[in-house]
């Protein structure tokens, strides 16, 4: 649902950045709603921009018609898609359903535009997806975990928001699609946000959060925590991860000196995991309304290839964003 909470003016420096590391890259980002014309806008801008290269899934007379074509953009009409290459599809798709799905219904879900799009992912012709502009996000979501499916050793996607305010930039998560979390789940999150701010030029130092700091509360909640930073330290032994923290010990040198005096993220921190969706929501809802902070988001995380949800709501601008943001995605995998 990236742009439901506008992306608005960015500090350039960070899609300057991004746009420098995907320029003449050649990822070909794949658009299943390539008829709509926010999408068809972005995408000359993104072609104009030499910063990738669009593929819009649509009819080609109506997308011509519009008028908005200034570059020669590739095009791929389900209904016209050559019928051995459909058939190399429903086969691959088959397979990868493992038994869930047969051929019929293969063929069946190939018709649709978003599972069309999410197979030519999983099959390398296309380095990432941008959908939602006029898709529900379990439209978008649902093909690429039936399809793609989680990286190895990750067992859950989850959302993070880029926060923002002048030169400040954080990144909070999971604000958007988990409920509750396990230690396990809580740690994979971590380590997926880590790799996830490097995007950004953040250099990560990962706050598990929880009301206790270094044992000050005891209870099963602050245990998962603690747990969840042990996890997350054996699987990313090279990244700064802490927990149990208090926000407060996470952000502000003065109460960390205080709380946690030897800590590496303590005081320090840019990278922030809620114990669970609730914290998460209402934190960054906190920051963006009360704070001031502009959040970029929700950015799916922990999928094998890079998979981006829109809002119905988006503009032109949000999209192509969001697009080079999944450029850049594809070139940490």
């Amino acid at each position: 649902m990236i742009g439901k909470y506008k992306l608005g003016v960015l500090i350039m420096s960070i899609f300057d950045d991004l746009k420098a590391d995907v320029k003449n890259k050649n990822k070909r980002i794949i658009f299943p709603e390539g008829e709509d014309e926010r999408i068809i806008k972005a995408a000359v801008r993104l072609k104009t921009d030499q910063l990738l290269e669009p593929v819009l899934i649509g009819n080609a007379e109506n997308i011509k018609n519009t008028g908005l074509l200034t570059e020669n953009l590739e095009i791929i009409d389900i209904n016209e898609y050559p019928e051995a290459k459909m058939n190399e599809l429903a086969d691959a798709l088959v397979e990868r359903r493992k038994g869930k799905t047969d051929l019929e219904t293969a063929h069946k879900w190939l018709l649709n535009e978003n599972y069309f799009a999410t197979m030519l992912v999983y099959l390398n012709k296309a380095d990432g997806l941008v959908s939602g502009a006029i898709h529900s996000t379990g439209d978008t979501v649902r093909p690429a975990l039936q399809i793609i499916k989680t990286k190895k050793d990750v067992s859950l996607i989850s959302g993070s928001f880029l926060m923002q305010k002048e030169s400040q930039k954080y990144l909070f998560a999971d604000c958007a699609i988990n409920i509750d979390l396990t230690a396990q789940q809580m740690a994979e999150i971590a380590v997926e946000s880590a790799k996830q701010a490097r995007i950004f030029n953040i250099d990560p130092k990962v706050a598990l959060l929880s009301f206790s700091t270094d044992g000050s509360a005891k209870s099963e909640h602050v245990d998962k925590v603690s747990e969840a930073t042990r996890i997350a330290q054996q699987l990313d032994p090279e990244t700064d991860y802490d927990g149990e923290l208090q926000f407060d010990a996470a952000v502000a040198s003065e109460v960390a000196a205080q709380k946690k005096p030897n800590s590496k993220v303590a005081g320090k921190a840019n990278v922030f995991i809620f114990p669970d969706l609730q914290s998460g929501n209402i934190a960054y809802k906190v920051a963006q309304r009360l704070g001031g902070y502009e959040a970029v988001g929700p950015l799916l995380q922990g999928l094998a290839k890079p998979v981006s949800d829109l809002s119905r709501g988006c503009n032109e601008e949000d999209v192509y964003k969001v697009a080079i943001i999944t450029a850049a995605q594809s070139l940490m995998n």
